[in-house]
């Protein structure tokens, strides 16, 4: 369909607004980050070229993160249970997803459909008897009761599983007709050509553990399992709310996931356009 010439300027206006409207906030955090905390709201009203640009710099909040709030063990801790969830994840949801393609079992449809429903249904309907099995289990305030949890992800099966329906048949069958086991498809055949849905349900999966809130607080009780979307909520107290230092928080918090993106935007965008509905 041949695009009216007309529309691209808007279309590029539209394009214009829309990034303001996500970097200006972005902007303001940084500049307010970087401003003592007595300036962040100064200059609000009217808005003005110092409210993006600060008249004084001082990396003070930064340096009150690391050396009198503890995020260097807060981000330490974030990333390792990202990155935890992100490898046995990934191989949780791969094998799950090599079953239920190529192995033909009683229940499979049933079994499939309950995986579906686990994307479906708000955290917050399991979260009480989920802390009362993992306190069973003695895992409150440790990485296990952080971890596990999450571990297998039912949207990420459903990605994996929808890519897999699309790889031919006959590859699998030519492997078997060799003699390779199953392990030896999964591993030597299956995963190899997995890069893009495994790109993108790896950032899936990073991103929803950096960016989880409610379970790190739940199941969390001291500083030493802390993560960094837990920690964002210490800067406001009953008294004051320490401004400066929240956005540094937050800036932070932003970055890691933009760094991680970026690069692998185009695997990523490929992963999900690539996984068809074929059933």
């Amino acid at each position: 369909m041949k695009r009216n010439k007309g529309s691209v300027p808007l279309l590029y206006i539209a394009h214009i607004l829309l990034g303001l409207i996500i970097l200006l906030p972005l902007a303001f955090a940084l500049v307010s980050s970087l401003r003592p905390l007595d300036e962040i709201f100064r200059y609000m009203s009217p808005v003005s070229w110092r409210t993006f640009i600060p008249t004084q710099i001082t990396f003070d909040a930064y340096v009150s993160l690391f050396v009198e709030r503890g995020f260097g063990r807060i981000f330490f801790n974030t990333f390792y249970v990202s990155i935890v969830n992100v490898v046995v994840g990934l191989v949780i949801a791969s094998m799950a997803a090599f079953a239920f393609v190529y192995f033909e079992f009683k229940g499979r449809a049933l079994l499939f459909f309950l995986v579906i429903l686990t994307f479906m249904i708000p955290f917050e309907v399991i979260a009480i008897p989920l802390y009362g099995l993992v306190d069973s289990l003695g895992w409150i305030d440790t990485y296990s009761g952080i971890i596990v949890p999450g571990l297998a992800n039912g949207l990420v099966i459903f990605l994996y599983r929808q890519f897999f329906l699309d790889l031919p048949k006959a590859l699998i069958e030519s492997a078997r007709i060799d003699g390779a086991s199953w392990f030896k498809i999964y591993a030597g055949i299956i995963l190899p050509l997995c890069k893009p849905v495994t790109v993108s349900a790896g950032l899936l999966i990073f991103i929803h553990q950096w960016e989880s809130f409610m379970w790190p607080l739940i199941a969390t009780r001291s500083k030493e399992y802390k993560v960094i979307q837990v920690a964002l909520s210490d800067f406001v107290t009953e008294f004051a709310t320490y401004w400066n230092e929240m956005f540094a928080g937050i800036i932070i918090a932003v970055i890691v996931p933009v760094l991680v993106l970026l690069p692998l935007q185009r695997y990523f965008v490929n992963g999900i356009a690539n996984t068809g509905s074929k059933e």
